[in-house]
């Protein structure tokens, strides 16, 4: 395909991502947009904030992936993540690869051995747009080995793109819908440890809500077997138990309820924001 072709391509796609800003299509039409230019697997939309669990907002990973790639990502090793760790740290651009933020050396790191070399990636990049209120969106884009490790080619041609997609990334954030159902608002994170404190407290026992509040926190079953003392299996035991009283299935659906119950802290008055969220209205 000739470049003025490729150009043309471009500019239809992005066309219709742009027409469909604010709604759910757009997601879905921005990472079309964008494999139209560079091949890519495992297409992941992440909305981070210092103080909570990150939201996956949108994805396409088959569902014999999913528990690989997300569930397992969430049960702490995201803390690890460079990707994570350049959004919370004042990031400046707006564009990442994986090995170049990591200086080549992805490979001797807890994050790798842990999680990534689990998940069958050869490489990564990111597109990142900040926020108001300390939220950072990441668009995360996979090779798989089918497709190899981005070329310089393909690594340019994604870093021309950064400053668009960053900006539609925004754009879509501000819209209404989207800002009141994901976005933590200014004035509330002075009570996310509270939310983290009481979260669940109606339905659990003390000892499982020690343990949901490290999971809340982004702590791994080992981290959480030490600074609880207790051995790893009844860790997992607790988490078995926590799953079945809240009535969820992964670590995902966890974390959903988690922030989506935040909107009821103040009706909760310093008790459990779950009991007042799943009360009949």
């Amino acid at each position: 395909m000739t470049d003025i072709n490729q150009l043309s391509k471009w500019n239809r796609d992005i066309s219709r991502a742009i027409a469909s800003l604010g709604s759910d299509e757009f997601f879905p039409r921005l990472i079309e947009a964008i494999q139209g230019q560079v091949p890519f697997d495992y297409p992941q939309v992440w909305l981070y904030h210092r103080d909570l669990p990150p939201q996956v907002l949108y994805h396409q990973v088959p569902s014999s992936a999913i528990a690989s790639q997300i569930d397992t990502y969430l049960d702490g090793p995201y803390r690890e993540d460079p990707f994570y760790q350049a959004s919370m740290n004042q990031p400046r651009s707006k564009f990442y690869r994986l090995s170049r933020i990591t200086a080549g050396k992805l490979r001797e790191s807890d994050y790798y051995r842990e999680y990534y070399a689990d998940t069958g990636t050869v490489d990564e990049a990111i597109y990142l747009a900040k926020l108001r209120a300390g939220n950072v969106i990441n668009l995360c884009m996979m090779r798989l080995p089918r497709h190899g490790e981005f070329s310089e080619q393909e690594y340019q041609t994604l870093y021309l793109l950064a400053e668009p997609v960053s900006e539609l990334l925004k754009s879509h954030s501000e819209h209404d819908d989207f800002a009141v159902t994901h976005l933590i608002q200014p004035g509330i994170n002075h009570q996310i440890d509270l939310a983290f404190r009481t979260f669940g407290a109606s339905l659990l026992s003390p000892r499982e809500k020690d343990v949901l509040e490290l999971m809340l926190r982004g702590y791994g079953t080992d981290i959480s077997g030490e600074r609880l003392g207790i051995a790893l299996e009844t860790v997992r035991r607790h988490r078995k138990s926590i799953y079945r009283k809240l009535d969820v299935n992964s670590q995902t659906d966890l974390f959903s309820l988690f922030i989506n119950s935040l909107t009821c802290l103040g009706e909760a008055a310093g008790k459990d924001p779950l009991q007042v969220y799943m009360s009949p209205r």
